[in-house]
């Protein structure tokens, strides 16, 4: 099997990037759609249209009705075709990158994904996760190409709320465990082969910068300014991750995110606060020594993700409930199944209920 890694065609970041989308646009359309929401084009509207206005490219706005889900994209696409577009922008947060890059592959144009927020590594790759109109996973869909360009404007993202870019960070852990997982199951990945060195480079230094990052840029976006620390956590949560999912595997961690979707209880948590958990419970299967799950687990407690059912908002579910979790997580086309090892829903459950013994556990040695 071949090794491939895939990245989108051009990362920009840096303070005051937006103001160029319009210079961007015209370089591959006439014609684009901007799909965001209504909060975001009310923040920064005129800053897209003043950018669109120097330049030689039109645009239009559309905004995301909320989950990323066949009948929103099927509406997206029919706009597109009405008012001929050729080039699709979503400007927000993962599932309107999500959509916007469904919308883009079906209505066959280039695709720019312009995050708000850095909460997860969902901008840079060729991969929308659809969910149900009721917000419950659904499936990936896998897409023949990156997005065309990947803009972060840190100015834009600084004043977000911190939680976004701290639920980032969540997603972004589980980044190295499943490279590393993937890696010794030579599963294959997104990308479609083995996992490079270079796929594997990106994904420790992501975890890396992380753990001698994350608190520090916490801090930060709490005073509300952009340090280095917070740009390095930037491009951790978005690049490095993304890159490092993508081209070296997903495993644990995300499938049983997507099993505590099926918990009413958790809808309210983001995707990374979720993963966050997930990445706790796939090391607890991995059996790795103390030292280095109380790292992270403390690491989780600093920077302010859950290391408990109950701080995801699932304290009173029942076993019947988890059990149910674990049963999604060991869905046949899942990603749990490129663990290095068997993985059952007994053993899953056994992970689930462990490591929120050992969340509070720490928790009460803070």
């Amino acid at each position: 099997m071949a090794k491939i890694l895939i990245s989108p065609s051009k990362y920009v970041q840096g303070a005051g990037e937006m103001k160029n989308i319009g210079k961007y646009a015209a370089e591959v359309g006439k014609k684009a759609l901007v799909l965001i929401s209504q909060g975001g084009y009310k923040r920064i509207g005129k800053t897209i249209e003043d950018s669109f206005a120097k330049s030689d490219s039109e645009v239009i706005f559309d905004y995301f009705n909320g989950e990323c889900c066949n009948s929103e994209i099927d509406r997206l696409i029919k706009i597109i075709k009405e008012n001929d577009c050729d080039l699709t922008i979503g400007i927000g947060g993962g599932k309107i990158f999500d959509t916007a890059k469904a919308v883009a592959h079906y209505a066959g144009t280039p695709v720019f994904i312009c995050p708000t927020i850095a909460s997860t590594d969902a901008p840079c790759s060729a991969l929308s996760v659809i969910y149900t109109e009721e917000g419950v996973f659904e499936k990936y869909l896998f897409l023949p190409a990156n997005p065309n360009l990947v803009l972060m404007d840190t100015e834009i993202i600084v004043k977000s709320p911190v939680r976004l870019t701290v639920a980032g960070m969540g997603d972004a852990l589980a980044t190295y465990f499943e490279a590393r997982a993937c890696k010794r199951s030579e599963a294959i990945s997104c990308a479609g082969g083995n996992t490079t060195g270079a796929a594997m480079a990106l994904a420790e230094l992501c975890f890396n910068t992380l753990m001698e990052e994350g608190a520090k840029a916490k801090i930060a976006l709490e005073a509300g300014v952009c340090t280095p620390a917070v740009e390095k956590i930037i491009e951790a949560n978005t690049l490095l991750s993304g890159i490092g999912f993508e081209s070296a595997g997903l495993a644990g961690a995300h499938a049983i995110h997507n099993g505590l979707t099926v918990l009413e209880e958790c809808h309210h948590m983001y995707h990374g606060e979720k993963v966050a958990f997930g990445t706790l419970t796939q090391l607890v299967l991995e059996d790795i020594p103390q030292e280095e799950l109380e790292e992270i687990i403390l690491w989780c407690i600093e920077v302010g993700l859950p290391v408990t059912l109950e701080e995801l908002g699932a304290g009173n579910v029942t076993d019947e409930q988890l059990m149910e979790v674990a049963k999604a997580a060991c869905a046949e086309n899942d990603t749990l199944h490129n663990m290095p090892f068997k993985v059952t829903q007994e053993t899953v459950f056994a992970a689930i209920k462990a490591a929120d013994a050992y969340g509070k556990y720490y928790l009460s040695e803070e």
